[in-house]
């Protein structure tokens, strides 16, 4: 038995003000998606066949380069939002959520440096 009442049982239990900034962001990363895979898909259909050099010069185009790393980008965000989602409904340990959280940011900015960093040295040519 608590002698506190309902309202303030309740109170510091709302909103914390994120989840429409979260649900704006993988709205827009889930839209933006649509033309670049579009893109991609059409792309890849458009190099098949193709051998190491072709690929080479159609990465090596900074229209290419740049929407490829965009979509990558896009991508690993999305993910990432996506798995921040699961995490914080499904993960009832406060420290193993803490854990999950910084882990999932972590590997998708690692992720994020290492294709872009990827992509340049191809399509720059190094």
């Amino acid at each position: 038995m608590t002698l506190r009442t309902p309202l303030g049982r309740a109170r510091g239990l709302g909103s914390a003000k994120e989840g429409v900034g979260h649900a704006w962001a993988t709205i827009v990363t889930a839209v933006a998606l649509v033309p670049l895979s579009l893109w991609f898909v059409v792309s890849l259909i458009g190099l098949q066949g193709a051998g190491h050099a072709a690929f080479v010069a159609w990465a090596g185009s900074t229209v290419n380069a740049s929407l490829l790393i965009l979509t990558v980008l896009m991508v690993l965000h999305h993910a990432q939002l996506g798995i921040q989602m699961v995490v914080e409904d499904y993960v009832h340990n406060a420290a193993g959520k803490y854990i999950a959280l910084i882990g999932s940011k972590l590997v998708a900015a690692f992720l994020a440096v290492f294709m872009t960093v990827s992509i340049l040295k191809v399509a720059v040519g190094g």
